[in-house]
C-alpha cells in the first residue's frame, strides 16, 4: 500500500518533468513514505527523517516532503514541530497535490512544467511510472481502497488512513491500462480490508465485479488482491477466482488469533468456527487456492491455553503461509488505551517461535506435491543468477535458462521443494493466457465517487 501510494506521486512529478535519481543527495524533491504499523517502523521513519536534516540545511531550495501514516489523515502538529526543516506534510493515499502546489510557487517553474505536463494528458487514474521502471517492472500494486472503517482493537489504521473510501472501477481500469502499456505484466488490487470494496457505495460494484472488469484488460496476465476479512469473503468473490483465468487463486484472509475470546477482544467479528468453515469453503470452490493468514502472538491477556487454541487451530487448517508478528502496542488504539500490554517479551517470542517451527513443517510438507510438476512461473527478475518467479499460488520458484525471460511466462517442471521455496527446469515459455470476454462496459465505471 506504501509502495502504491509513494508511485502515485512519483507519476505526478514524472508528469511535471522530474526524473527519478538513485542518490539522494542528488534530488531536488526528496520524498519520504512512512509507515506506523508497527513502532518499529515509524523510529525509522524518524530516524531517515534526521538523516534528511543536514541535507536541507546544505542546500535550503531542496524541497523535501513526508507522507503517509506517520503524518496521518488529521494532520500532525507535533511532527510538524518536531521537524521544521520538512516543507510538505501528505496524507496517505495522496494524489501530491499539496507537494505539486508547493513547487508552483515559483511561477518560473510553473510556467516551465505546464508545458511538460501538456505532453503528458492523461486520463484519471493513469499513472507514469519512473523511467527506470518502465518496460522492467512486472508486477505492481493497485490501490483500490483508501483507509478502513472496520476498526480491530490492536490497528491504528483507521485513524490514521481515515474512513474508507472506494476508487472508482473506471479509475482502477485506467491505471491498469496504464501500467500495462509501460510493460506491467501482474497487478496487486490492495485495500486494508479489500473484499470491502464498494460497501461505501449504495449499489455500488464489488471485488468480484471490479475482478471480471480488470480481467478484461488486453495484454494483462496475473491479477492478485490482499488484504481480505473473513467477514467480506463471498461465495461471488470466490466464484470469481474460480471463473476468471487471470485471476490468481491465492486468497490472504487473516485469522489474528484462533480463540474465541481473544478475538472477541481483538473487535474482529467472527469466531474460530467460522474461519474453520470459510477455509472450508474456500478449498471446496476453489480446491488448488492457497489460502495465507495473519497471526498476533501475545495479545493482551492471551492465556497459554488461549495460544494453544491458536496453534491447534493452525495445525488442523495446515494453511500455506502465515504472517506472524508478536503482539506491540500502538498509541491510540482500544488495546493500548484499555489492555495491559501483560504478556511478558520472551512469552511473546516463545510463542511466535512455536508458531513459526510449526508453520515450516506444514509449508515444507504442502510444497512437497509439487516435486515432479509442471508449475506456471510469471518471471521477475534474476536473483544471483536464477530467474525468479511466483506460481498461480503465489508461490516463489527458481530456475535455471540462458534466455531472456523478465515478464514471461513459463512452464517450470520443479525438482526441488523446501518450506518457502521451490526450483526446477523450463521446460517452454508460454502465451499469455487468452482474455475473456470484455466485461469492461458491463459496469458503469463513474459508478463509485
Amino acid at each position: 500500500m506504501n509502495y502504491a501510494d509513494a508511485r502515485r506521486v512519483a507519476s505526478e512529478l514524472e508528469k511535471l518533468g522530474y526524473r527519478a535519481t538513485p542518490r539522494v543527495e542528488d534530488a531536488d524533491v526528496v520524498v519520504l513514505e512512512t509507515c506506523t504499523v508497527r513502532q518499529q517502523s515509524e523510529d525509522k521513519a524518524y530516524g531517515k527523517l534526521q538523516n534528511l536534516r543536514p541535507l536541507k540545511a546544505k542546500n535550503p531550495a531542496k524541497t523535501i516532503a513526508v507522507m503517509g501514516c506517520v503524518v496521518g489523515v488529521r494532520g500532525n502538529q507535533q511532527l510538524e514541530e518536531r521537524f521544521p526543516f520538512v516543507d510538505v506534510f501528505m496524507e496517505p493515499s495522496t494524489d501530491g497535490m499539496p507537494l505539486i502546489n508547493h513547487l508552483r510557487q515559483d511561477d518560473g517553474l510553473a510556467l516551465e512544467l505546464t508545458a511538460v505536463q501538456q505532453q503528458h494528458a492523461l486520463l484519471d487514474g493513469e499513472v507514469i511510472l519512473p523511467e527506470h521502471e518502465r518496460g522492467q517492472l512486472v508486477s505492481a500494486p493497485v490501490s483500490i481502497v483508501y483507509g478502513c472503517s472496520h476498526a480491530c482493537s490492536f490497528c491504528i489504521i483507521p485513524q490514521r488512513r481515515g474512513v474508507e473510501r472506494s476508487r472508482p472501477v473506471g479509475e482502477i481500469a485506467a491505471e491498469v491500462r496504464s501500467l500495462v502499456a509501460q510493460g506491467v505484466k501482474e497487478v496487486m488490487l490492495l485495500g486494508q480490508i479489500v473484499d470491502r470494496y464498494g460497501y461505501d457505495v449504495p449499489d455500488g460494484p464489488d471485488l468480484a465485479d471490479l475482478l471480471r472488469v480488470i480481467s478484461g484488460i488486453d495484454g494483462l496476465q496475473r491479477i492478485r488482491f490482499l488484504t481480505s476479512h473473513p467477514n467480506y469473503m463471498t461465495d461471488n468473490i470466490l466464484y470469481a477466482v474460480r471463473d476468471l483465468p487471470k485471476v490468481m487463486p491465492q486468497i490472504e484472509v487473516p485469522i489474528q488469533a484462533g480463540d474465541n475470546e481473544v478475538l472477541e477482544n481483538m473487535k474482529r467479528g467472527y469466531t474460530r468456527e467460522q474461519y474453520r468453515d470459510l477455509v472450508q469453503r474456500i478449498r471446496e470452490i476453489v480446491p488448488d487456492a492457497a489460502v495465507n493468514c495473519d497471526i498476533i502472538v501475545g495479545f493482551p491477556g492471551e492465556t497459554e491455553a488461549q495460544f494453544q487454541q491458536t496453534y491447534d487451530l493452525l495445525a488442523e487448517l495446515r494453511l500455506d503461509k502465515i504472517h506472524l508478528a508478536r503482539y506491540s502496542p500502538r498509541p491510540g488504539t482500544v488495546s493500548a488505551r484499555r489492555m495491559a500490554d501483560d504478556v511478558p517479551d520472551a512469552e511473546k517470542r516463545r510463542r511466535f517461535h512455536l508458531i513459526e517451527a510449526l508453520q515450516k513443517e506444514i509449508s515444507a510438507e504442502k510444497m512437497k506435491r509439487w516435486l515432479g510438476q509442471m508449475v506456471e512461473v510469471l518471471v521477475e527478475d534474476l536473483h544471483k543468477g536464477k530467474w525468479r518467479g511466483r506460481s498461480p499460488q503465489g508461490k516463489l520458484v527458481f530456475f535455471d535458462d540462458p534466455r531472456e525471460l523478465k515478464g514471461e511466462l513459463v512452464n517450470v517442471r520443479i525438482n526441488h521443494t523446501g518450506p518457502w521455496s521451490m526450483s526446477g527446469m523450463a521446460v517452454d515459455r508460454l502465451a499469455a493466457p487468452p482474455d475473456p470476454l470484455n466485461t469492461t462496459d458491463s459496469i458503469p465505471l463513474a459508478v463509485i465517487g
